[in-house]
């Protein structure tokens, strides 16, 4: 009886030392959880800018791509840490197997027989001021016009000369 009162209590432990929340910028996606005192603190003061080099696309066309949901985790997460919303900018940059995931709904729905799963996070962090920008050299590749694309996506020469301006522009490259 004590060993099963230890497993559970084992197994039950990190719930309680941490939780899921619900995001407060991108209510929808990006849930995060709470770490309660970190050893490495979050530096809050600072402007936190910051360009998600998306690449790839999962094998479930019916799921939200997790590269591009990690965008909305981390405005949630920082704003959580009590970082200013203001000082928070954040880009995706899309190419490869990942061009799909900003098609429109009439064009996803023709490749994979479902609506685009991303649409709803795409709109969600346009809407919170992300720039959500598709590389023109995948775009021409693939077949992929503007029209065939969400409204919120932005089309650059290539994903390597946006990638290279956001990033004289001060912006840190996260890279999955």
């Amino acid at each position: 009886m004590k060993s099963t009162i230890s497993t559970y209590i084992f197994f039950l432990l990190p719930l309680f030392i941490f939780s899921q929340n619900q995001g407060k910028i991108i209510t929808d996606y990006g849930k995060t959880y709470t770490v309660a005192n970190p050893d490495f603190k979050t530096d809050t003061q600072n402007a936190m800018k910051v360009v998600f080099d998306v690449g790839r696309t999962f094998k479930d066309s019916t799921k939200v791509n997790p590269l591009m949901n990690t965008a909305a985790r981390y405005l949630n997460m920082h704003v959580d840490a009590g970082a200013s919303f203001e000082k928070l900018k954040v880009a995706l940059v899309i190419h490869g197997s990942a061009a799909n995931d900003i098609l429109n709904n009439g064009k996803y729905r023709n490749k994979f027989g479902v609506d685009n799963p991303n649409s709803g996070l795409i709109s969600d962090l346009s809407e919170k001021g992300v720039q959500i920008i598709l590389c023109g050299q995948t775009a021409a590749y693939r077949n992929i016009s503007k029209e065939d694309a969400l409204p919120q996506v932005q089309f650059a020469l290539s994903a390597m000369t946006a990638l290279v301006q956001l990033q004289n522009e001060n912006y840190r490259l996260i890279n999955f």
